[in-house]
């Protein structure tokens, strides 16, 4: 019995010393692991990140042979440190298949999922969008007992359709998730599911299914108790959209109550500090925007609201803001949808600026849009359309009538919004009228078949106006009241103050002509004042020349030379400014008519348009 005691101690002990450094050898590879990537991490951290390091660091990993766990997580971070931070997307793009491929074989779900969605961006940046696709699919297929993975996939899924613009199968994929969600307990991202969803059915124009979405999604906002701050994101969301709805439509004073809750909303955001506890349902981890992002964009839709109605100063002090925290945001993120908001920003300043009587500035800050095109396709892409009509706005404001023709034409030819279509007709049009006899039959028929369609309050109420002009410049003046009658009564329900103030100032015109000096005054009158508060230099040019006249006519000599004074700074402050918009560089863009914007200008020998009209 002893030896067999001895015997048996001898072979415990020898397990135990096997054991040992079995431990022993298990700690030394966890070490020299847990070294590399601590060092990989101290170089990609360091300011400025030393990439290189960082990848070597990574690669010194794979000599030894480690498990594929570890080996598929080195293959993501090095795919993800060469993606970010580097232009070799050919590696990067190897190394995210190696991960994509050994995870699979392992569960190591955040390995996968994470390789599937960084592969497919980098697909995407290639333009290999039929190897994503494919790629996003399998990925869901297999990600549903993992909420978290499963609703970034179908988000990620349903934004690619997006950017196709196959807006059907981003629905379906948006609809499919908020079922998930719903399922798996989450009613937060079942409420950004379904505000997603209805974001593309606003752009679709598919108003019979928003309305009883947006329904459904503000009852699930206003149930949903948890983080303050997600509540309130949610909110701020479905109030964007209500807000973008009805300034689609041109409800410019229906909208509000909703622009007012919207302003308190992101008031409270501002105050609310960031919770760092997660929550408990995997499926809840998202954010639809940052709060200083949401801050911008409620700048932004205050700024659309401000410009429609004819508040111009309110929309440049808006904007204003909003851009001073755009600059600041950019120094720290580089995310597009911050560019998209500058571009969309900067539209709306430059239509302004046409107004208000500041053509230089605005044709500097069409040529800031222009290279802010230049550094990205996409955004490009989206905005070609509006940055041509903007160069068609301009040329008008100084006087280049064929120019603004090609723009506008332009402009048509590379968009297939509804609201903006109607938008460009409607300058196209007046830009016919102002030609003259040659296109007379061309906007009889423009006016005729386009605006009964156009779905906007705004631009309906524009097209009376325009058809209240053509009848003026072929004296039907009865037609004429008729039209801008009607452009009053529109504008007056919504405040439409621009159109309010050039259909006054055109009736009175009419009827200085019919030799009614009474009426005349009592439309010229509000008429100017109206111009004076938005403020509008045309209507308040047109304006001080009628009431010369018209005080001339009636015999007031004092009321006629303060009427005439008024003119005369008006013409000179916009003959000042028409000649230094003429003389820039930049009003050469007024010839670009076809692909990406012109990266150069050369400096105008000075202006070259007629300058009488403007007098």
């Amino acid at each position: 019995f002893r030896k067999r005691d001895a015997k048996m101690a001898a072979q415990a002990a020898a397990a135990a010393q096997a054991a040992a450094a079995q431990a022993a050898q298990a700690e030394a590879a966890d070490s020299w692991y847990l070294a590399l990537l601590g060092f990989a991490e101290h170089f990609r951290t360091s300011s400025p990140p030393k990439i290189r390091l960082c990848v070597h660091c990574l690669q010194a990993v794979f000599p030894f042979k480690p498990p594929q766990r570890i080996e598929a997580r080195t293959h993501l971070q090095l795919g993800s440190v060469l993606y970010h931070h580097t232009k070799n997307s050919e590696q990067a793009r190897s190394h995210l298949e190696k991960a994509w491929l050994i995870s699979q074989q392992v569960s190591f779900p955040y390995v996968k999922f994470e390789a599937a969605s960084l592969l497919s961006e980098l697909y995407c940046q290639e333009n290999s969008v039929d190897a994503a696709k494919p790629l996003l699919r399998k990925a869901i297929q297999i990600s549903q007992q993992t909420p978290y993975w499963h609703c970034r996939l179908l988000f990620q899924l349903a934004q690619l359709h997006t950017l196709e613009k196959d807006l059907v199968s981003a629905c379906d994929l948006l609809g499919v998730g908020a079922e998930y969600a719903r399922v798996v307990g989450s009613e937060y991202t079942r409420a950004l599911f379904l505000l997603s969803k209805g974001m593309l059915l606003l752009m679709e124009r598919k108003l019979q299914e928003v309305h009883p979405l947006l329904t459904l999604c503000g009852q699930i906002v206003e149930n949903w108790q948890g983080n303050p701050i997600q509540k309130e994101s949610l909110r701020v969301f479905f109030l964007v959209l209500q807000v973008t709805h009805y300034l689609d439509a041109g409800q410019v004073k229906s909208v509000k109550p909703c622009l007012k809750q919207l302003q308190q909303c992101i008031q409270t955001i501002s105050t609310l500090h960031d919770d760092e506890i997660l929550p408990s349902n995997p499926a809840d981890l998202f954010h639809w925007l940052p709060k200083e992002h949401m801050c911008v964009l409620v700048y932004l839709v205050t700024v659309m609201h401000s410009m429609q109605a004819g508040y111009l100063e309110k929309a440049q002090k808006y904007t204003d803001k909003a851009l001073m925290q755009l600059e600041k945001l950019k120094m720290l993120d580089c995310s597009p949808i911050l560019s998209s908001f500058q571009v969309i920003l900067l539209e709306h300043i430059i239509m302004c600026r046409l107004v208000t009587g500041h053509k230089a500035t605005a044709l500097q800050e069409i040529s800031q849009v222009c290279q802010l095109c230049q550094q990205s396709p996409r955004l490009f892409s989206n905005h070609a359309a509006q940055l041509h009509t903007l160069l068609g706005l301009y040329c008008v404001s100084v006087n280049c009538m064929d120019n603004a023709e090609a723009q506008f034409t332009t402009a048509l030819r590379l968009t297939n919004h509804q609201e903006l279509w109607a938008f460009i007709v409607t300058n196209l049009a007046s830009v016919y009228i102002r030609e003259g006899n040659r296109h007379q039959e061309v906007v009889g028929d423009m006016l005729h078949v386009w605006y009964p369609f156009s779905p906007s309050h705004c631009l309906r109420a524009a097209a009376f106006y325009v058809r209240g002009l053509f009848s003026f410049f072929q004296g039907r003046y009865n037609e004429a009241k008729r039209f801008l009658r009607e452009t009053l009564k529109m504008s007056n329900a919504e405040d439409l103050n621009r159109l309010t103030a050039c259909s006054l100032v055109l009736l009175g015109h009419i009827f200085y002509v019919l030799g009614n000096h009474r009426e005349s005054n009592n439309m010229v009158v509000p008429a100017m004042q109206l111009a004076s508060k938005i403020p509008d230099m045309s209507v308040q040019l047109w304006s001080s020349a009628l009431l010369r006249d018209l005080n001339k006519a009636c015999g007031n000599a004092m009321d006629a030379h303060e009427a005439a004074q008024m003119h005369q700074n008006f013409s000179q402050q916009l003959l000042q400014d028409h000649i230094e918009a003429c003389s820039l560089p930049e009003h050469n863009l007024i010839t670009w008519t076809d692909g990406p914007p012109p990266v150069q200008f050369q400096a105008q020998n000075g202006p070259n348009t007629s300058l009488a009209s403007l007098l």
